[in-house]
């Protein structure tokens, strides 16, 4: 009978094996590869195990899986379902780059349904109860929460049914499982502690053990050695014990030994090292490693010969919760197999390798450990290089070990997987477990997960599900499935690449793989173009069909070209995507982008005849052209090509078909010439298009004599002269091939020199470069030169620039060591003449630098010097001039050249500075500058007065009075020490490099009075530098009284700057009376900026005058502005005098700080104007100064109370605190640690602090706590002194601030410390008496005109600072 699909494999459906019976399977069912060379086991142990080479065998299948469910676990992987499809693919993209991150789904996950329909049958039909352990290896075993074993054989049928409902009800649930190596026994361990042994072979009982330990302890694990008569036994107590198998005269007994006590440390997992058939005679296995984990740790010991521990790895911080995990694999490292253990407890995966070493000791090396973003339940290696990791939301993670790369993600939660917590709890013997085992095995699942031979068996509560690895192909037809083409390509290369993970059933040497591999993706692709056709929209726009191409054709050219096959491309694919016009005009402008690149080099003549055709009917000629100058010469049609270039003009193309395809590199350079040369005869301007046309010419031309290929790579090495040869030969024709009436001689190179001489000439210089060695070479050279200086110089059609060019050019060539051309000197005679006659005034600059870059290119030597410079001086050739004096150490004579030329004025202040500041200049030379200078200081002044500053200030400062005599223009002298002395000019001076002589400063004073009057008194403020007396005379002369003011005060004639400020005043406000008809708002502006600088005045001196002096300021100010207020009295507007009331009023404000107020109101009723009116007229002013004075008497009384209130609070609480009792901490000094009542029996004075600690004073006293302060001792606390501890002494003013630390018997001698120490003028003291002073004063509230000039309030320094009250304790 045949097996459906669905029986397939839980490994690999490529390598089935059915171990109940020997028929062979059906290779051409199971698609099976045939293989060669079946490799050894040798070759399998010496693969080396690094990323490059993922490949591995994996074990065979020991399961047939009839009825398995292989479609209801499909699962996706993460990393696939967020690759997604290529989109936005623009039109002539780059390459794709193919991605290696693609691992498409690693695992099948299958439920065996034979087998869990069995253990439900069971339940329902023998009362088997519910699953709760399974173990695997050749056979499956099933235990149930009744106390059954049912056993399966590799089809899922059910073999045996081990135990009784009966017996199950005496022993409980079947809590842990195992089967030795070798499939005869079956161990089973109870959740009331017993273990039976079983005969797999015909289900008979053989032992029963009931002592191997403790009673009333659960058997959490039971595992077999590889030794068959040897296990190991975990109970819930946290014990380890080795059991021993022994038959003597026929009886089966059983020995118990422990191996570790749970009162050292619960362990609640172990793992036996178990050993492949092939691998018995490994040297590690004599030693019979042994790995267990307890809640703390993780143990590695040997059973063999002896008893012994070889590692101890503690968790370090975990979170309680967490399950501890182990698992071994042996695994391949530099050609040796070595076996590993993976250990695990929350988010961090350790991996340690143990092997052994000569001495035959045993050594552990931790690897790189893992760490995750979840917390694992259970941990199972896969295969040597791949993990599968379970986390506590029931999430299976696919690791790749080596790059920890996460490959899937599957969510098993629907098996609904079997915990342990019940035997972790121990509920079947009451429970008797500690509390942190019990909160472990919440989480635990040892026993309903089993692995062997690459498969992972998960026990759910109604179903029993397997996850094993897919095969290559399966991984690929997965996503073709899904019709995910572009992800099954991407894996497919990392199979080719050798750089995918997780990697089954991919066999042979790497070219064998990689062949297998290339077939598969060609078949992929080819079923990739067919999906690109079928899915193609057949309505709609085309832009939404090219669009769909567009997505698509770039992935099968990337493909092939990786792939290498070009004929795939071109063969098969083209053709079908040739059916529809949309797909093959995508396909061939998606080529352009590869032929660039160089990626694609070559052809087939039909896809190129195609592309060429495609390209000109959409009026592409540039990519054409691109495109052809990058393509192999053999694959192009060259009739085709030259004709489309020739009618197309593309001449990149046309010259590299003519170079590559026929050696022919002088009819492009003719065609060329052909272009440029009419206009340029005649005169006219070239086009842009012709421009162009001539710098590809001598690019072209550049390259040929350089023997680069254009427009990119080299010419042959074999063609490199004949090259050259070819292209001078051409250029120094006496006539062009088409020879006209009209043509001058050497028609290619004045062709040439006219377009652009200078590029021309750059272009033979550098081909003189590259042919210094070769003889027929330097023979052309010496020909070019004679017919360049025949053309250029016995021809007036060029300009002073372009001759000019060409002797720069002679020069720099007759400059260089190994010169071989002769240059007629006469001829450097007849240029310098031209270029420096005085008669031709046209194209000045331009002759003059085409000289100048003459002579720096080594033409010099050419000339007579002397001869050379006269010319050049009676030219103006100013810049040519300082290059000889320079170049003869002329350095002042270069001074008159900058002076001289107007263009580079400027510069000479640069110059001179250099020459005076930079070294390397000897003393006579900078001497010689230094002279030249000062003798023309004038006209650097008359060039730039603030640089001549700057310039004077550093290197001239001693001739300062010399200079400033030299000046006769007043403006310039003005500029110039505007520079000099006045910071507010913002140039940055020097200054204290000035000689601070008075007769310059009053000089600028007396230059600013004339030239800026507006900045006399910001000057007068920021320089000390002037005499007083002299200034206020300059000051007077020119009529400045807000100056002469600022110096009558800055003299101390404070009362003779008050009266020239009031006259200002008074003069501003008569033009305001004059003015107040017309309402001019700005002599009313002009009349309040002089009266609050008046007032300004006044203030300032006020508190320096006594009264009488304060009123004779005062008053006077005050009957200006009256007196002024009078006169518009009658007959004017009403703003008008609104304002001057306004401006009496700002005087009565300001003076009321300093004039008592019954005086000012005493001047104001004895005033004509006020005295004989009525009161109403001034009821405002009077109101208004009362308003005033209400203010400041309530700000007054209120910060009095505050005051006021502040200190009582503060005494209540130090009173408070003093009078409080102390509450000693302890009973002995906390320096001697003696009582402190048994010590000189009361005559010893005992301290005790409010932190509560108390000490003898004898002892503080000796551990230096106490200071003598006005006869008074004070203390402080010894241990609340931290920086006592620490070996330094605190500053007691710290201490006694902190309070806790201070004895509060001493509280009150602090104040009083502080008090006297501390000087301030802002004293509480001091601001209540004050305040007390005032307040009786007068029982009205004015203050004495006596106090206010010694009052705390009157002082500008003045500050009121309100502190928050004191923390006290309670």
């Amino acid at each position: 009978m045949s097996e459906s699909p669905e029986t397939q494999s839980l490994v690999s459906c490529s390598s089935q094996l059915n171990l109940a019976d020997g028929d062979g399977i059906d290779d051409k069912e199971f698609d099976i590869p045939q293989v060669d060379t079946p490799p050894t086991l040798e070759s399998i142990l010496n693969e080396t195990e690094d990323e490059d080479d993922s490949f591995i065998l994996e074990d065979p299948t020991l399961l047939n899986t009839d009825n398995i469910d292989t479609h209801s676990g499909e699962t996706s992987s993460l990393a696939s379902s967020d690759s997604g499809d290529r989109t936005n693919l623009k039109r002539r993209k780059k390459a794709t780059e193919i991605s290696s991150s693609i691992h498409g789904s690693v695992v099948r996950r299958s439920v065996l349904k034979g087998v869990s329909a069995q253990v439900v049958s069971a339940a329902d039909r023998v009362d088997a109860g519910l699953p709760t352990a399974v173990v695997v290896s050749n056979l499956i075993a099933v235990g149930t929460s009744h106390g059954l074993a049912l056993v399966f054989d590799p089809n899922q049928a059910l073999r045996l049914c081990l135990g009784s409902t009966a017996v199950g009800g005496q022993y409980g649930a079947v809590s842990a499982l195992s089967i030795n190596s070798d499939c005869t026994r079956l161990l089973c361990g109870f959740a009331k502690g017993q273990i039976t042994m079983w005969d797999l072979a015909n289900g008979k009982l053989l032992r029963t053990i009931t002592d191997a330990h403790p009673p009333g302890t659960a058997v959490l694990h039971i595992k077999f050695t590889d030794d068959p008569t040897v296990a190991i036994c975990n109970d819930s107590g946290g014990s380890v014990f080795e059991l021993s198998f022994k038959r003597v005269m026929g009886v089966r007994t059983c020995e118990s030994r422990c191996l570790f006590s749970g009162a050292k440390g619960e362990v609640c997992c172990i793992e036996p090292l178990l050993v492949k058939p092939e691998l018995r005679d490994h040297p590690i296995t004599q030693y019979a490693l042994l790995a267990m984990a307890s809640l703390t740790k993780v143990l590695v010991i040997g059973l063999k010969p002896s008893l012994k521990v070889w590692l101890t790895f503690p968790y370090g911080k975990t979170n309680p919760s967490s399950v501890p995990l182990l698992s071994w694999q042996f695994v391949a490292v530099l050609s040796t197999v070595m076996p590993m253990l993976a250990f695990c407890r929350g988010n961090a995966v350790h991996f340690l390798l143990v092997k052994k070493d000569e001495s035959g000791a045993i050594h552990v090396s931790k690897q790189n450990q893992l760490h995750l973003h979840y917390d694992l339940i259970n941990l199972t290696w896969i295969n040597s290089r791949t993990l599968a990791l379970l986390d506590s939301a029931e999430k299976l993670h696919v690791v790749d070990r080596q790059s920890q790369a996460e490959l899937e993600m599957v969510d098993i939660a629907e098996v609904q997987l079997v915990y342990n917590s019940s035997h972790f709890k121990s509920l079947a013997t009451g429970g008797n477990v500690s509390q942190a085992l019990a909160l472990v095995g919440e989480k635990a699942c040892y026993q309903s997960v089993s692995s062997y031979g690459g498969q992972i068996i998960y026990l759910g509560t109604k179903s029993v599900h397997v996850i094993t690895l897919r095969t290559w192909r399966e991984r690929l037809d997965y996503l073709l499935k899904q019709e995910r083409f572009i992800e099954a390509l991407s894996l497919a290369w990392s199979f080719n690449e050798g750089k995918a993970k997780a990697v089954v059933g991919l066999l042979g040497d790497q070219n064998k793989r990689k062949g297998v591999v290339a077939d598969r993706m060609v078949e992929i692709l080819l079923q990739y173009a067919d999906r690109a056709l079928k899915k193609c929209p057949d309505q709609g726009k085309i832009q939404v069909m090219e669009q769909h191409f567009q997505e698509m054709v770039p992935v099968m050219v990337d493909y092939c070209l990786l792939l290498e096959r070009i004929d795939l491309l071109f063969g098969q694919i083209y053709n079908k995507l040739s059916e529809i016009s949309v797909a093959k005009g995508v396909f061939l402008e998606c080529l352009e982008p590869y032929i660039l690149n160089d990626k694609l080099t070559s052809i087939t003549p039909q896809v190129m005849k195609d592309l060429l055709i495609h390209f000109q009917d959409r009026d592409m000629m540039e990519n054409i052209e691109a495109c052809i100058v990058h393509m192999d010469i053999t694959s192009l049609d060259i009739q085709q090509v030259v004709h489309m270039c020739w009618e197309h003009s593309l001449y990149d193309a046309m010259i590299y078909v003519y170079n590559r395809g026929m050696n022919d590199y002088i009819a492009p350079m003719e065609k060329l010439f052909q272009i440029i040369s009419p206009p340029l005869r005649a005169g006219k301007s070239l086009t842009d298009e012709e421009v162009i046309m001539g710098n590809k010419l001598l690019v072209y031309i550049s390259c040929c004599l350089a023997g680069r290929a254009y427009p990119l790579g080299n010419i042959p090495g074999d063609l490199v002269s004949l090259v050259k040869h070819q292209v001078f030969e051409f250029l120094i024709h006496l006539h062009s091939t088409e020879v006209t009436s009209d043509e001058e001689l050497y028609p290619q190179i004045r062709t040439l020199l006219h377009f652009d001489t200078r590029e021309f000439l750059n272009v033979l210089a550098l081909t003189f470069e590259d042919f210094r060695n070769d003889k027929q070479a330097v023979e052309h050279q010496q020909r070019i030169v004679d017919i360049l200086l025949k053309v250029m110089v016995e021809n007036s059609d060029f300009t002073p620039s372009q001759v000019g060019c060409l002797f720069t050019f002679l020069a720099r060539q007759l400059a260089k060591p190994d010169n071989t051309l002769f240059v007629n000197r006469m001829l450097f005679d007849q240029v310098l003449e031209f270029l420096c006659s005085p008669a031709d005034e046209s194209r000045h600059a331009e002759r003059q630098q085409v000289l100048l870059e003459l002579l720096q290119a080594g033409g010099i030597v050419q000339f007579d010097e002397s001869r050379l410079i006269a010319l050049a001086e009676e030219a103006a050739f100013y810049q040519v001039c300082e290059f000889m004096y320079e170049k003869k150490q002329l350095y002042d004579k270069v001074i008159c050249c900058y002076l001289n030329d107007p263009v580079r004025q400027e510069e000479i202040f640069n110059y001179i500075h250099n020459m005076l500041s930079i070294p390397g200049y000897s003393p006579e030379e900078k001497e010689s500058v230094w002279n030249k200078a000062m003798e023309h200081f004038k006209e650097l002044v008359s060039i730039n007065p603030t640089k001549a500053a700057e310039l004077l200030a550093v290197h001239f400062s001693t001739e300062l009075q010399s200079i400033v005599d030299q000046l006769e223009d007043e403006h310039l002298l003005f500029q110039l020490l505007q520079s000099l002395l006045d910071p507010s000019d913002g140039v940055q001076v020097n200054r204290e490099l000035l000689p601070l002589n008075p007769v310059i400063h009053e000089t600028y004073l007396t230059l600013l009075c004339q030239y800026d009057p507006e900045r006399v008194t910001g000057f007068l403020r920021v320089s000390e530098h002037y005499r007083l007396e002299e200034a206020i005379q300059i000051t007077k002369k020119h009529q400045l009284h807000e100056a002469s003011a600022y110096l009558l005060e800055k003299e101390g004639d404070i009362h003779g700057a008050f009266l020239v400020l009031l006259e200002t005043l008074k003069y501003k406000l008569c033009l305001f009376t004059d003015g107040a008809r017309e309402k001019n708002e700005e002599t009313l502006q002009a009349a309040e900026a002089a009266l609050e600088e008046t007032i300004a005045l006044c203030q300032r001196n006020s508190n320096s005058l006594n009264q009488q002096q304060r009123e004779a300021l005062w008053f006077p100010l005050l009957e200006a502005v009256m007196s002024t207020q009078k006169q518009l009295k009658d007959g004017t507007s009403s703003q008008a005098l609104e304002s001057l009331k306004h401006l009496t009023k700002q005087v009565l404000n300001s003076m009321t700080g300093f004039i008592a107020l019954p005086s000012v109101l005493q001047r104001i009723l004895q005033d004509p104007m006020y005295g004989k009116g009525k009161l109403g007229e001034i009821q405002m002013l009077i109101l208004g100064m009362i308003d005033t004075f209400n203010y400041e008497l309530t700000l007054l009384e209120t910060t009095t109370n505050l005051l006021n209130h502040d200190l009582h609070w503060s005494l209540c609480n130090l009173r408070g605190a003093v009078s409080r009792g102390l509450n000693p901490k302890q009973e002995h000094c906390g320096v001697c640690l003696q009582q402190y009542k048994r010590r000189h029996e009361g005559t010893e004075e005992v301290i005790v602090f409010s932190c509560g600690h108390i000490y003898h004073s004898h002892c503080l006293q000796s551990k230096d706590c106490g200071v003598q302060v006005e006869g008074q001792m004070r203390w402080t606390c010894y241990k609340c002194n931290s920086s006592n501890k620490g070996g330094r002494r605190r500053d007691l003013g710290s201490d006694i601030n902190r309070g806790r630390s201070t004895s509060l018997a001493q509280i009150k001698v602090m104040s009083a410390y502080y008090s006297t120490n501390r000087e301030s003028d802002n004293k509480k003291l001091s601001i209540l008496t004050e305040l007390s002073r005032n307040r009786s004063s007068d029982k009205h509230g004015l203050l004495r005109p006596g106090s206010v000039a010694n009052s705390v309030f009157q002082n500008e320094n003045f500050q009121l600072r309100l502190s928050p009250p004191p923390v006290t304790e309670d």
